[in-house]
């Protein structure tokens, strides 16, 4: 084949119809139109939906995504547009890799993020594969966030419209996925010109609601499915202070979260407390005020480091971080310890940073996301 043909729109120099690109398809608006988009594109679409738990228990469930009626909708997007659809089972793969730490994180004490580690251990590495077995030269995905080139290569930046942006659950993406990846919706402007596409496209899940929960949490619930996972997870213990006086008693460690307020039902004090610690060996959920919730020094382990210079080959990086998906990149100064180790410096402190959840790494004047790792104890 001619090496002068121009690069197509998912950058490869040949036609499109001669290019094949699997898509996650969750059965949301999102991944339906990154398919749909494709196909008419003259894309080889392969449509893959994965079953990532029992979705016959979770049919009656909205909001959450690879459940029963999500699957259903892929297949039917797939049929309108005329590309092969599948489904598989990673049931087991889930449970191992996502569901199993995702409980023994939250009775650690931790505030985990079991978004990251499916899209790390099981989208952009399992069925990445499978995309590979299926002689795909790409995989797409419906996700909020950019892949662009640079002079070393892929880099990943964050979404063009900030309320959509996915970039906190995605750090964990070596150079390696980068280079297979494509995210068609992350140079979108915000969610409303997605719903227009699927429109014009035809798409019976043009107004299908996003999720919200995590897939296999019904209602945010979280406490009632690490009590199913982990019998007798939710055993009481007590309220203390910083200093260990007791001041009431909790009916189970997994009911807390660092930060909260409400529910403590300690009453009579003058100042308000929250939850600044939690001890699952002494059982004790650890209150104090405010002030106790600022963190300025947070130790991050497992980074993923997506900069063009090693990690360790500068004392200190100079970016901007974010400890939580809710929350902007703040500056801060990130001192490698290891490859995959450091201690980030938050210039100004912020509360409720939580082991178990990401520190995501942030250029301080543009968009690229230089990787991240997770919050420990130290």
């Amino acid at each position: 084949m001619p090496k002068d043909l121009p690069l197509n729109s998912l950058g490869f120099a040949k036609p499109p119809a001669q290019t094949r690109v699997v898509v996650a398809m969750s059965g949301g608006v999102d991944s339906s139109v990154v398919a749909a988009q494709l196909a008419e594109e003259g894309y080889d679409v392969v449509g893959v939906t994965l079953q990532l738990y029992d979705h016959g228990a979770a049919l009656a469930k909205k909001g959450a995504c690879c459940a029963g009626q999500d699957i259903h909708d892929a297949r039917r997007v797939a049929e309108e547009m005329g590309f092969p659809h599948y489904v598989l089972d990673y049931e087991n793969t889930f449970r191992e890799a996502v569901i199993d730490e995702f409980a023994d994180a939250y009775l650690g004490g931790a505030t985990p993020v079991p978004c990251i580690r499916c899209n790390e251990r099981v989208k952009f590495k399992d069925l990445l594969e499978t995309a590979k077995d299926l002689d795909a030269d790409c995989m797409a995905t419906g996700h909020y966030i950019q892949r662009k080139m640079g002079a070393e290569g892929p880099e990943l930046h964050s979404a063009a419209d900030p309320n959509r942006d996915q970039s906190y659950f995605l750090f964990s993406t070596t150079p390696e996925q980068l280079a297979y990846l494509r995210f068609p919706l992350g140079h979108l402007p915000s969610k409303d010109a997605t719903r227009e596409l699927a429109a014009k496209y035809g798409l019976a899940v043009a107004d299908k609601p996003d999720s919200q929960d995590i897939c296999f949490v019904p209602n945010g619930d979280y406490a009632s499915v690490i009590e199913k996972l982990r019998p007798g997870a939710a055993d009481p213990g007590d309220i203390v202070d910083m200093e260990g006086t007791v001041l009431g008693q909790h009916r189970g460690v997994i009911h807390y979260t660092i930060g909260q307020r409400r529910g403590l039902g300690i009453g009579g004090l003058e100042d308000p407390l929250y939850v600044v610690k939690l001890d699952p060996d002494t059982r004790h959920v650890v209150v104090g005020p405010k002030e106790a919730l600022s963190t300025r020094v947070i130790p991050v382990r497992e980074i993923n480091w997506l900069g063009d210079e090693p990690f360790t080959s500068r004392a200190e990086w100079h970016l901007k971080v974010r400890v939580r998906s809710t929350r902007p990149p703040r500056e801060a100064i990130v001192r490698p310890i290891s490859p995959t180790e450091a201690t980030v410096e938050l210039i100004v402190p912020e509360e409720g940073v939580s082991p178990g959840q990401a520190c995501v790494f942030y250029a301080p004047d543009d968009s690229r996301i230089f990787g991240g790792g997770w919050i420990w104890k130290g």
